[in-house]
């Protein structure tokens, strides 16, 4: 049998026990990086249903809601719980350079992995001028 006590730990499980609140948010860890034209997001969602992940944008504004349950049952004696359970949340604040509308989601092994491609308009492109006036152009690298 494991055995490990925290009473401040034990303090703040039983306080949100019996108010039905928590004393500090939850979050959601996540490593964020660009690769080529998209931006990649994993979020750890350790023991979360996939079904239970809801995604919402709304004006550049990625927020990420997560549920994890109790896995044992509702009667049963805890003798340790530091896993965190219930609604997890986590907003990414996405630039006008990203395209919000091609975002793609994916859940494997308990992480997330979120897609966000680069807006076609933010992407590098070549730029024309005409260098004779004859109203010819020439492409020069932008």
């Amino acid at each position: 049998m494991l055995m490990r006590t925290d009473p401040f730990r034990e303090l703040d499980r039983l306080t949100q026990e019996f108010t039905g609140t928590r004393s500090r948010p939850l979050g959601l860890p996540m490593d964020a990086y660009r690769s080529g034209d998209e931006f990649v997001i994993h979020l750890d969602l350790p023991g979360v249903d996939p079904d239970t992940v809801e995604l919402d944008v709304e004006r550049n504004v990625l927020t990420v809601h997560a549920e994890r349950v109790w896995p044992g049952p509702q009667d049963a004696e805890r003798i340790v719980a530091e896993r965190p359970t219930g609604r997890f949340s986590r907003q990414l604040f996405l630039g006008d350079t990203l395209d919000t509308d091609r975002i793609s989601a994916s859940c494997e092994a308990g992480v997330l992995t979120l897609r966000v491609p680069v807006a076609e308009q933010a992407k590098p492109r070549r730029i024309s001028i005409d260098s004779d006036g004859s109203g010819g152009a020439r492409q020069i690298a932008g």
